[in-house]
């Protein structure tokens, strides 16, 4: 994994496989984190070599687009401060502008909430075994890429860094974390869903499906949104034109996302030991697909 950014005035405390999290050196401002986005990309659980260049600037400038969209709580905090004087000091460090967030710490979940509006991926793979997503049943006769006939909610248990997340059952999410807010997690996760791909759709692109982390609020109690929302890296997206005229699957899910590594790392690497290098023209390829995604979305 990549080294994190030595922050003046900042302390690192934890990184996962594409984010850095700091904190404020002086103790001040003890419920904020700040969240930089940095270039690696994973697949499979692995973080790849080579990065995708500007990857971090794109993965936030989308999110914060998002944020700004979607009616629920999240986690941002204001990036400035207003002194007395009307000065206006900016809080996120100069060598991680632009890639970075200042958010407010949460009480975060052990679930992945993850919809699933149309049938891919893993799903796609577990539907033609057993005609189900996650369990859940499913009509016979679908095929690779069909929209399913409603979103499903398919959690996922957040395992430790370096173990692997599991699916699991709305029922084991209750055990996880209760009734009461198992159920706000679904029906949060499906309204945030239905809200961000009736968005997407008037801007012709398609949310395949997507996955979203909440944390609660330590001060109002209420169920936040935190993490990234709605980028490359959490969702896939395809090019609703495309799909509407493409004669195969395959074609019909042209990918704004990393799908492209994905396929990539699938048809080169057995997944056993060290993944193999992304060739350059994969890394551009997947840099030029966000970069068009994002402003797909937000022109």
């Amino acid at each position: 994994m990549s080294e994190s950014t030595d922050l003046a005035g900042w302390n690192h405390v934890y990184s996962g496989k594409v984010r850095d999290l700091y904190e404020r050196a002086d103790g001040t401002a003890s419920d904020s984190l700040l969240v930089v986005a940095s270039d690696r990309v994973s697949a499979f659980d692995h973080v790849l070599s080579p990065g995708i260049p500007g990857k971090g600037e794109l993965l936030t400038t989308l999110s914060l687009w998002w944020f700004d969209q979607l009616s629920v709580p999240n986690h941002l905090l204001p990036d400035h401060e207003l002194t007395d004087d009307g000065t206006v000091t900016e809080i996120i460090p100069r060598e991680v502008a632009g890639r970075a967030m200042l958010v407010k710490k949460l009480d975060m979940f052990p679930v992945e909430c993850v919809v699933r509006g149309y049938l891919t991926g893993s799903g796609w793979k577990e539907y033609v075994a057993s005609q189900s997503v996650c369990g859940i049943p499913l009509p016979a006769g679908l095929s690779n890429g069909d929209r399913l006939p409603e979103p499903l909610y398919t959690p996922a248990y957040k395992a430790p860094m370096g173990e692997h997340d599991e699916n699991i059952s709305f029922e084991q999410s209750v055990e996880l974390v209760g009734e009461t807010d198992a159920t706000a997690l679904r029906d949060l996760s499906l309204a945030i869903y239905a809200e961000a791909s009736a968005l997407a759709e008037k801007r012709g692109v398609i949310l395949a499906d997507t996955k979203f982390e909440f944390g609660r609020d330590r001060a109002t109690g209420l169920i936040t949104l935190g993490d990234e929302v709605l980028t490359s890296d959490s969702s896939r997206y395809w090019d609703a034109a495309v799909y509407a005229t493409a004669d195969t699957p395959e074609a019909r899910m042209a990918s704004f996302d990393k799908q492209i590594v994905r396929d990539w790392l699938a048809a080169n690497w057995d997944q056993t030991g060290t993944p193999p290098e992304l060739p350059q023209a994969i890394v551009e390829k997947t840099a030029d697909r966000y970069r068009e995604l994002l402003l797909r979305l937000t022109a």
